[in-house]
């Protein structure tokens, strides 16, 4: 079973950008796809971006695309998350989280493991 722990989250202003991680122990984290999601007060948990086991092949939502960044350290057990250009409304905890299967999905009930999150939060 693998454990997940994201860092790298903290308070910026619009515009500015943010480095995420998630360091992965345990598992066989060279065979899970995995993915970035995040939850604002108030909202349900959605899709930011998510990568195939390989990390060659990604998927994003279209409010991250040319945004935001997902790519896959296999070497070093670490998944990121590039943030550019932050707006307000990406206020949110971020989450990443790993699937027993090889490719990313959108719905956030068919990962099996993630990390306790991690705070963004963009001032205007």
């Amino acid at each position: 079973q693998v454990q997940l722990r994201e860092s790298g989250g903290g308070l910026v202003q619009t515009g500015e950008s943010l480095l995420l991680s998630c360091q992965a122990s345990g598992g066989s984290f060279s065979s899970y796809a995995m993915a970035w999601f995040r939850q604002a007060p108030g909202k349900e948990r959605e899709f930011v971006a998510g990568c195939h086991y390989s990390g060659r092949n990604t998927q994003y939502s279209d409010f991250a695309e040319g945004r935001f960044t997902i790519s896959k350290d296999n070497a070093k057990n670490t998944l990121f998350l590039q943030l550019n250009g932050l707006k307000p409304e990406d206020t949110a905890v971020y989450y990443c989280a790993a699937r027993n299967f090889g490719t990313p999905v959108v719905v956030a009930s068919m990962y099996d493991y993630w990390g306790q999150g991690t705070q963004v939060t963009v001032s205007s």
